[in-house]
C-alpha cells in the first residue's frame, strides 16, 4: 500500500490490526463512505482523531489502521451496523481533494522495524500467561464461565490483541499503534499486566469464597 489512496474515517478510538470492531455508521457522509466501499474493496481507514483536532488537520505521519468490513447491516432508517476487522498500519502522508463528501488521504504502509525472535518470544509467552491469570479472575468476578479469547500467535499483533482486551484510553491506544517495535509493546504490556495479576486473583479468591458462603468443606476437628 505505497502512495495510496484512502476513505478515511476519523474517530475518537484506535482500530488495531487484527482485531474486530463494531461500528454504527450514521453521517450520511459516511453512509456514502460505507455504500463505496462495499461497491469496491470493502476498506477504508480508520485515524484516531482527539477531540481538540479538527479533521481536516490530522498531521502527516499521523498513524491509523486500515478496516476491512466483515459484516455490514442496513437498517431501514438508511443507519448501518457494521463490523470491520483490522488489516494493517497505515501512515497519513496528506489529505487530498475529493469530490466525495468524506475525507481520502493519501497514506503510505507502515510496519515493524525486524527484532530477533530470542528476544520476542520469551515476552510474548509472558504476556500470555499474564493474561490468562488476568483474565481467568475477571471472568470468576463475573460469574463468566466463557472461554478467554484466543490470541494469536504472531507476536507482532499479540501486543494488539491484548491491548484491545484491556482497559486502555484513547491515547494509550494510539501509542502502542504508533510503535514500530514489537517487543517495545508487549514490555509495555507486561507492565501493565504484571501488578494487576494478584490483586484481581485475591479478589477472585475472597468472590469465590463469599459465595460458598460458609458451604465449603469444615476442617475436622481433631
Amino acid at each position: 500500500m505505497s502512495a495510496s489512496r484512502l476513505p478515511l474515517f476519523p474517530l475518537p478510538l484506535v482500530l488495531f490490526p487484527g482485531v474486530p470492531l463494531p461500528l454504527h455508521v450514521f453521517e450520511p457522509r459516511y453512509r456514502q463512505m460505507l455504500a463505496d466501499c462495499l461497491a469496491a474493496d470493502r476498506r477504508f481507514g480508520i485515524v484516531f482523531r482527539p477531540e481538540e483536532i479538527e479533521e481536516r488537520d490530522l498531521p502527516p505521519g499521523h498513524v491509523g489502521c486500515v478496516a476491512r468490513i466483515d459484516k455490514s447491516e442496513v437498517l431501514l432508517d438508511g443507519r448501518s451496523n457494521i463490523v470491520v476487522i483490522g488489516v494493517e498500519r497505515f501512515a497519513l502522508t496528506r489529505i487530498v481533494d475529493s469530490t466525495h463528501p468524506y475525507h481520502v488521504g493519501e497514506v503510505q504502509h507502515y510496519e515493524d522495524t525486524a527484532e530477533p525472535s530470542e528476544a520476542l518470544e520469551p515476552t510474548a509467552e509472558r504476556v500470555r500467561a499474564l493474561f490468562a491469570r488476568v483474565g481467568r479472575a475477571a471472568r470468576t468476578l463475573a460469574d463468566d464461565s466463557d472461554p478467554l479469547p484466543e490470541l494469536p500467535r504472531d507476536t507482532g499483533l499479540l501486543s494488539f490483541a491484548v491491548a484491545s482486551l484491556i482497559d486502555l484510553d484513547a491515547p494509550a491506544r494510539q501509542r502502542l499503534l504508533v510503535s514500530r517495535s514489537a517487543l517495545g509493546r508487549l514490555r509495555e504490556i507486561d507492565a501493565l499486566l504484571r501488578p494487576a495479576v494478584e490483586p484481581i486473583e485475591l479478589r477472585a479468591l475472597v468472590h469465590v469464597r463469599a459465595k460458598q458462603n460458609g458451604h465449603g468443606p469444615h476442617p475436622q476437628a481433631s
